[in-house]
């Protein structure tokens, strides 16, 4: 009797010990450990920018692209949703009135700008204003000129 009892636990020992194995694993083929803390100025996630002077960090959840520009100092500058070929700009950070998007344009601006990002589907470009804000241009990745591509005449 002890004897099979000994054998079940092994049974179950082992069968423990490969899903302990296979988790990791599964998680390590569908890349690196989700990303957190939209909104942070640190966040649990990949500095992206494709610029030495901001950082960039996405988020995906449920088919939804978020992407969040911050400064070198950390502070939330905007963020915003990409969902198929929809933007919307999202109420985070201290320029997140400045957001433009395709569905919410903002007036052109005059000052140079940067790509601080860009993927497949989504181009961004950061243009700081002389008064120490900053507008934030989304555009569709083929665009040439995201201030084109998200802006409205003057």
């Amino acid at each position: 009797m002890q004897h099979a009892r000994s054998r079940r636990f092994a049974s179950l020992a082992a069968a423990g010990l490969a899903l302990a194995v296979l988790a990791p694993a599964s998680a390590i083929a569908q890349g690196a450990a989700p990303a957190s803390g939209l909104g942070q100025s640190w966040p649990n996630a990949t500095d992206v920018s494709a610029s030495p002077h901001w950082h960039v960090y996405v988020f995906e959840r449920n088919g939804i692209r978020y992407v969040q520009i911050n400064d070198l100092s950390g502070k939330v500058r905007a963020a915003f949703a990409r969902s198929g070929g929809s933007f919307l700009a999202l109420p985070v950070g201290v320029d997140a009135s400045r957001v433009a998007t395709p569905q919410e344009p903002l007036a052109a601006t005059t000052q140079a700008g940067e790509i601080v990002y860009q993927d497949a589907t989504t181009k961004v470009l950061v243009s700081p204003q002389p008064d120490g804000t900053a507008r934030v241009y989304a555009a569709d990745g083929d665009c040439k000129d995201p201030i084109e591509c998200s802006s409205r005449g003057i």
